[in-house]
């Protein structure tokens, strides 16, 4: 295993993509701050690393919590002296149509995905413009890019981080600071632990498509890591979402005549399921 100096931050480092980028880092040689809001899980990953010689600071975060993101940036940094990278990838899903989520579930969403997100890139810019240097990858979705019907909460978190990362893209350049954001479609993860959904068969059939796609949460890791060597700012893993992205750019009308048959489809499905 290769030595250096390196350090990464990861969020939502427990399970799933997370765990997987902790991994390849490792192999890599960077010393590992690994966060998760499931203490249980976040420590059994720790152990297992530590019982490999990787050096491992475990801290429970929170990504709601500004300042549990910025004990987590500044524990790095004070125990081994500089953040070359964070990896904002702790979130959560929700599924349903506009009128079927709550309200509540709107903000959490949103508290998660995006101000989880926020509070990383704010804590970490300072750093990193001190330093004259940094990575800072997002972890977004597919859903960020696109407009599939009955996700509204979802693809609005996923696109404002799109958003937020080609912003900082350009706006932290001048430090020395490299941003990218990743846009995966479906895979297999942890992500339907969390998942909220007012409709069960819309869960399930969320469910088939994560545990249908042929790119594992290993091989999506490897993706973005190969990415952020090159210094890619949109990193998309799976070669059918690069397909619809550049479809919806190049003909928007018929992106959108497709998307509207999709909704037509669920409009069919719920009639059925409940007629009057």
């Amino acid at each position: 295993m290769p030595k250096n100096t390196k350090t990464v931050v990861i969020t939502g480092a427990g399970r799933g993509l997370g765990l997987e980028l902790a991994r390849i880092h490792a192999r890599q040689g960077f010393r590992l701050a690994l966060s998760d809001i499931d203490t249980e899980s976040l420590k059994k990953v720790a152990d297992a690393f530590q019982q490999v010689g990787t050096e491992v600071l475990a801290l429970p975060c929170d990504v709601r919590r500004s300042e549990d993101v910025q004990k987590l940036l500044d524990h790095c940094v004070d125990r081994w002296g500089s953040l070359d990278r964070l990896i904002n990838n702790a979130g959560v899903a929700v599924a349903g149509s506009i009128d079927a989520v709550p309200v509540e579930d709107w903000k959490w969403v949103l508290d998660i995905n995006l101000m989880g997100v926020v509070h990383g890139c704010h804590a970490a810019a300072r750093i990193m413009k001190s330093q004259g240097s940094g990575q800072i990858i997002n972890i977004a979705s597919l859903a960020g890019l696109l407009t599939l019907p009955g996700m509204s909460a979802y693809n609005a978190s996923k696109a404002a981080v799109v958003s937020l990362s080609e912003t900082l893209h350009a706006e932290l350049a001048p430090w020395g600071i490299q941003v990218s954001v990743v846009c995966p479609s479906f895979f297999k993860t942890g992500l339907g632990r969390s998942l909220r959904c007012p409709d069960a068969g819309a869960a399930s059939h969320l469910e088939r498509l994560m545990q249908s796609s042929q790119l594992s949460a290993s091989a999506i890791a490897e993706h973005i890591v190969q990415g952020v060597d090159h210094h890619e700012l949109h990193i998309l893993p799976h070669p059918q979402g690069a397909y619809w992205w550049r479809l919806k750019r190049l003909s928007p009308g018929l992106y959108d005549l497709l998307m509207r048959r999709v909704a037509h489809k669920q409009y069919q499905h719920q009639q059925r399921k409940n007629p009057k």
